[in-house]
C-alpha cells in the first residue's frame, strides 16, 4: 500500500527530480517506509516522464522497492495496492518462462504486463492503482482496480498530464486548473459525495473504477475494462443450499488470500454481521490470536462496542477498543477533510481515522467488512425497490404528489426512513431515486439552498446504464459503480492511509462478486435485514445475538452535539461573515436551517453536516473561482 505521483510533460515543461520528490512526498502518510523517484525521456526527447513513489511495506519488505524495472529495463512500475493472487500468477508466469528476483507482488504485476499486456488487468484479484512506463512502445499506462478501492486522480492539459493517489499534490502542481467546478458542488448537495469522474476542481478528475488510461505522444485515451457482473451474468442458482455452499467457498478464499502479509495485521470489528463474518473466517486461517479493533462513542445509544465485545469473546481475539469523545471528533475533523480532498460526507470517516491511528501502533494492515451491503443487498432500499415498482403501477403520480408527499413532510424525524422510502416511492426516474435513498435533500431543496436551478444530469451515465432484470439488481449495480467507489471505498482508503495503515475488503472481490451475481434476488434480500445468503452461511458460525440484531449503521450523535456545545461552531461555519457558503448559498435559507435545528423545531443534522463539511473543505483548499458563484442574497 503506497502513494504514487508522476507526470508526462512536454520538454518545455520538464521539471527537476527535486520537484518530483517534493510533490510525491506530500503523500508520505501513504508510504512512510521508503521512497523512489525516476525521470525518463522519450527517445525523440520531446517528452519527460516522472515517476514518484512512497512505500508502505506489506509484501516483501526488503525487495519491493519502486519504481521497479524489469530485468531487461523494458518497463518501470509504480504501484499502490495489493495483488492478492500474486502467488498463483507468479507460478503461472514461471511456467511461461519468467524468472523472479523478489517475492513482491509488484514484480509479478510487471511480468504479467510483459506477458499479457492489457489483458493482465482482467487476471488481477486485488486493489490497485498504478502507472507503468513501457519504453518499447513509449506508452504510459495508468490503471485502477475493478471496484475502485484504490484511487487515481488525473490532471490533463495541453502538453501536460499529472497523476496522483490523492488530490493534494495535484493542487500544488504547476499548470493544474484548481478553480471550483460548480457542477461538482451541485452533485455533492444531492448525493452527499461527488460522483466520478468529477472532483471539486475543474482541472482534476478521477480515473473511473475498472478503467485504464493510455498516454502516448502527448495524448491520453481512457477505456473501461471491467463491468460488475450484476450487469453481465444471468442468475442461475435457484437453490439456497447451493448458494450457501458457493458463497462459503468463495468468501473463505477471499478472506484467506487477503491475509497474505509480511507485516502484522488484524481486523476492524463493528459487531455487525459483515465484519464478524470476516473475523470468523480469519480465525479459521490464523494460528495465533487475531487482533481486532473497534470504535464507539461516549453516548451509549450510538456505540456498538458491546456487540463487538461479544464477537471478540466468542472467537477469543486480541481485542482493542477506542472511545471517541465529541472533542476527539471535532479536533480531528479538518485533518480528515484535508486527507480526503473533499468534504467528509460520512461522519464515520473521523472515527475510522482515529481507530486507524490506534491500530497502526501494532499492525500495518486490517481486514474490514466494507462492501457487503452493496454486494449482497443489505440496505432497506434493496428490499424496498420491488415494492416501489408495484406502488408506482397502482398509484398515479398526481395522487402521490397531492396526498402522500404532504403527509410525509409532517412525519417526525424519528420516522426518517419512512420519509425517505415514501419520497423514493414517488420518484419514477431511477437516476433521481438513487440519490434520494442516501441524499440529504431533494432537487427542490438543493436549488432553494443554492438560490438557483442546478444540474441533475449525472457526469457519468455508466452506473445507470445496465438493463438488468430487476430494480433490486439495478440498484446494486448503481451501488457498486457509484456509491461505493465515490464514497465508502474512498473513505476506507483515505482514512486508513491517513494513519499509514492498509485496509483490505474481502467482500470486494471479483471472483466472489461473479458468484453472487448468479444468485436469485431472494437469496440477497429475502430475509429481514437482507443479505439472506450471508445470514444463512453464518447461521452456525456467529452468535445468535449478532445474527439477529437490527442493522444500525455507524451513527454519530450530531443532533445533540449541534444543539449543545457545538452550536456556535455550526453558526460560525454557516451563518457568520467568515462563511464562504454564506456567499455562495441563500443566506436566509442557511439561517433557517441552522435556527430550526438549534431551537429544536426540526432535525436538520444530516443537511447541516453536509453543508458544514463543504464549508470546511472550502476553507482548507480555497479553490479558485468560488466568488464567481456568489449570490446577491440578502
Amino acid at each position: 500500500m503506497c502513494g504514487v505521483f508522476g507526470w508526462a510533460v512536454s520538454e518545455r515543461l520538464a521539471q527537476s527530480c527535486e520537484e518530483l520528490a517534493r510533490l510525491t512526498d506530500l503523500l508520505r502518510h501513504r508510504g512512510p517506509d521508503g521512497s523512489g523517484y525516476d525521470l525518463e525521456r522519450t527517445r525523440d526527447g520531446k517528452f519527460q516522464i516522472g515517476l514518484g513513489h512512497r512505500r508502505l511495506s506489506i509484501i516483501d519488505i526488503e525487495g519491493g522497492i519502486q519504481p521497479m524495472w524489469d530485468a531487461g529495463r523494458n518497463v518501470a512500475l509504480i504501484f499502490n495496492g495489493e495483488i492478492y493472487n500474486y502467488i498463483e500468477l507468479r507460478e503461472e508466469l514461471r511456467t511461461l518462462g519468467h524468472r523472479f528476483r523478489t517475492q513482491s507482488d509488484t514484480e509479478v504485476l510487471t511480468a504479467a504486463y510483459l506477458q499479457w499486456g492489457l489483458e493482465a488487468l482482467k487476471r488481477l484479484r486485488g486493489m490497485f492503482a498504478f502507472a507503468l512506463w513501457d519504453t518499447r512502445t513509449e506508452i504510459l499506462l495508468l490503471a485502477r482496480d475493478q471496484f475502485g478501492k484504490k484511487p487515481l486522480f488525473l490532471a490533463s492539459s495541453p502538453g501536460r498530464l499529472a497523476f496522483a493517489s490523492e488530490i493534494e499534490p495535484l493542487t500544488r502542481t504547476p499548470g493544474v486548473d484548481v478553480s471550483l467546478d460548480p457542477s461538482a458542488l451541485d452533485h455533492y448537495l444531492l448525493n452527499r459525495y461527488v460522483p466520478g469522474p468529477l472532483t471539486f476542481f475543474k482541472g482534476i478528475v478521477k480515473l473511473q473504477p475498472g478503467s485504464y488510461g493510455l498516454w502516448k505522444d502527448g495524448r491520453l485515451s481512457i477505456e473501461r475494462y471491467y463491468t460488475p457482473p450484476f450487469a453481465t451474468i444471468v442468475p442461475d442458482v435457484d437453490r439456497l443450499d447451493e448458494a450457501v455452499e458457493l458463497f462459503r467457498r468463495d468468501f473463505d478464499e477471499s478472506v484467506h488470500i487477503r491475509m497474505r502479509s509480511d507485516a502484522p495485521y488484524g481486523a476492524y470489528l463493528s459487531g455487525g454481521i459483515d465484519s464478524s463474518a470476516v473475523v470468523a473466517a480469519m480465525v479459521r486461517h490464523c494460528s495465533g490470536k487475531v487482533r481486532t479493533f473497534s470504535v464507539g462513542f461516549d453516548e451509549a445509544a450510538y456505540s456498538e462496542l458491546g456487540y463487538a465485545r461479544t464477537v471478540s469473546n466468542f472467537f477469543g481475539t486480541d481485542h482493542h477498543e477506542l472511545t471517541v469523545t465529541s472533542k476527539d471528533f471535532f479536533d480531528n475533523w479538518s485533518q480528515a477533510v484535508q486527507r480526503r480532498g473533499a468534504p467528509v460526507s460520512e461522519a464515520s470517516d473521523i472515527p475510522i481515522m482515529l481507530l486507524s491511528r490506534m491500530a497502526s501502533r501494532t499492525v500495518k494492515m486490517v481486514l474490514t467488512g466494507e462492501g457487503s451491503d452493496e454486494l449482497l443487498g443489505g440496505y432497506p432500499k434493496h428490499r424496498a425497490e420491488p415494492w416501489i415498482e408495484i406502488y408506482q403501477r397502482l398509484i398515479p403520480g398526481f395522487v402521490h404528489r397531492a396526498i402522500v408527499s404532504p403527509a410525509l413532510r409532517i412525519l417526525p424525524y424519528r420516522l426518517r426512513r419512512v420519509k425517505i422510502a415514501g419520497a423514493a416511492a414517488g420518484e419514477r426516474d431511477l437516476t433521481n431515486r438513487m440519490r434520494i435513498w442516501f441524499g440529504d435533500m431533494s432537487r427542490a431543496d438543493r436549488d432553494t439552498i443554492l438560490g438557483r436551478p442546478a444540474s441533475t444530469e449525472p457526469p457519468d451515465g455508466f452506473p445507470f446504464s445496465a438493463a438488468l432484470g430487476s430494480t433490486t439488481r439495478r440498484t446494486l449495480f448503481f451501488d457498486q459503480t457509484s456509491w461505493l467507489p465515490d464514497n465508502l471505498l474512498e473513505r476506507g482508503d483515505r482514512m486508513t492511509m491517513a494513519a499509514s495503515i492498509e485496509g483490505r475488503m474481502p467482500f470486494m472481490d471479483t471472483a466472489l462478486a461473479a458468484t453472487v451475481a448468479r444468485f436469485s434476488d431472494r437469496f440477497l434480500i429475502g430475509r429481514p435485514g437482507g443479505k439472506a445468503v450471508l445470514r444463512e452461511t453464518m447461521m452456525s458460525v456467529l452468535p445468535a445475538a449478532i445474527l439477529n440484531r437490527p442493522k444500525v449503521g455507524f451513527r454519530v450523535p450530531f443532533s445533540e452535539w449541534f444543539r449543545g456545545e457545538y452550536a456556535p461552531l455550526v453558526r460560525d461555519l454557516l451563518t457568520s461573515d467568515a462563511s464562504s457558503l454564506r456567499q455562495i448559498c441563500s443566506r436566509p435559507q442557511l439561517e433557517l436551517l441552522v435556527a430550526d435545528h438549534i431551537e429544536g423545531r426540526r432535525n436538520n443534522e444530516k443537511v447541516l453536516w453536509s453543508l458544514m463539511n463543504l464549508e470546511m473543505f472550502l476553507r482548507l483548499y480555497r479553490p479558485q473561482g468560488a466568488r464567481e458563484l456568489c449570490l446577491d442574497a440578502a
